[in-house]
């Protein structure tokens, strides 16, 4: 057990792992998984077989009424929230680190830096199509509020 189902059960929630892999997943198969498992829920994690394959996994999840947890990076896929990492801090901290490589710093010798900045972006489109209602408090703490 990793350390996210960890805290899913400390908050008395049953994670459920399913895999996917390769260039065609079997996406149908993963769903039909979680409807007869009764998931509540589904958490996308960032990996590249279901970022290649976002749109269809909202989709199969709005299908069935769904709520998705999406990276931000994966925003335009029509998931229910996107919560994760600044992908725009992430970018210019690479920027950053090459033009200091670019001007004579030895990649060895840079710091490892960590994003700090979390972004929350909700979809209240998706959340009107599976019939979620997204709490005010909510709202009001997004970065991004899809209508």
């Amino acid at each position: 057990m990793n350390a996210s189902e960890e805290q899913a059960r400390a908050l008395d929630l049953q994670p459920q792992r399913l895999r996917v892999a390769g260039p065609n997943p079997d996406l149908q198969a993963a769903f039909a998984a979680m409807r007869q498992q009764h998931a509540d829920a589904l958490l996308v994690l960032e990996e590249p077989v279901l970022g290649v394959h976002a749109k269809e996994v909202s989709e199969l999840a709005a299908k069935d009424r769904l709520p998705t947890l999406f990276a931000p990076s994966r925003v335009a896929a029509g998931g229910l929230i996107d919560y994760g990492t600044s992908q725009a801090e992430a970018i210019q901290r690479m920027a950053a680190y090459v033009d200091r490589i670019l001007n004579g710093a030895k990649p060895a010798a840079l710091p490892v830096e960590t994003v700090t900045r979390y972004e929350l972006i909700v979809n209240l489109k998706t959340a009107h199509d599976i019939g979620v209602t997204i709490p005010l408090e909510v709202l009001k703490g997004a970065d991004q509020v899809i209508q």
